[in-house]
């Protein structure tokens, strides 16, 4: 029998709990543009879910110091944080998901690759934060997903151990982070980054279109597992 105060939850953020992917490919573009470069829809896909600094580098080149790197990410954060203040709205299912979560006493996390104060407005305009224990984004770790250092952190903020744990995620790469931090995983498909196949690949316990088909006892039964 799981008893739920002793189990946590760690939360991925875009893709999962909210879809601001247009935000943030559309912040990138107008960056790209700033630079001279190109960002493609495909640039958008192999890189989402990673760190800023690994992106820059990767697309626009490694001529950049670390401090010019910091601040073109900054600067494209910033693109993002303007458009988001107009609203953001959870995906189906991850509302009622928290609360039931919540009510039944798991501990809760946020453990994502974005800045703190992405995560922060995240949480002040949806009204989610008394859901959650600890907080989790870029400025907490030195290893980006698919290393599993985000939700090790997470789920030491906690005061849980890893396998107390279980992640919700929609990339590929948070997965692997999740199994590389011995974590069962729920993947969840709604914004289509990664497919089914891939995800289970990945190491995904469970494969999902949207959080209205998970429950606490979903949760529970692979927490047992």
């Amino acid at each position: 029998m799981v008893k739920s105060n002793i189990y946590g939850v760690i939360w991925d953020v875009d893709g999962t709990l909210l879809d601001s992917g247009e935000m943030h490919f559309n912040s990138w573009v107008i960056l790209a543009q700033e630079l001279g470069k190109p960002f493609t829809t495909e640039d958008f896909k192999q890189t989402f879910g990673r760190r800023n600094a690994e992106i820059i580098r990767q697309l626009f080149g490694d001529h950049y110091t670390d401090q010019e790197v910091y601040d073109l990410g900054f600067r494209k954060e910033e693109y993002y944080r303007v458009t988001a203040r107009q609203g953001l709205t959870l995906l189906p299912g991850v509302r009622a998901l928290l609360e039931s979560l919540h009510a039944a006493g798991f501990k809760q996390a946020i453990g994502s690759s974005a800045p703190r104060l992405n995560l922060d407005l995240l949480l002040e305009l949806t009204g989610i934060r008394p859901y959650f224990e600890a907080v989790v984004g870029a400025e907490d770790t030195q290893r980006g997903k698919p290393d599993p250092q985000v939700f090790q952190v997470a789920a030491q903020k906690l005061g849980l151990p890893p396998e107390n744990c279980l992640v919700m995620e929609d990339a590929v790469a948070g997965i692997q982070a999740a199994t590389g931090a011995g974590m069962p995983s729920i993947a969840v498909t709604f914004v289509g980054h990664h497919s089914e196949d891939a995800l289970k690949s990945a190491g995904a316990g469970l494969v999902v279109e949207s959080l209205e088909e998970v429950t606490v006892d979903t949760v529970k039964k692979l927490l047992n597992n």
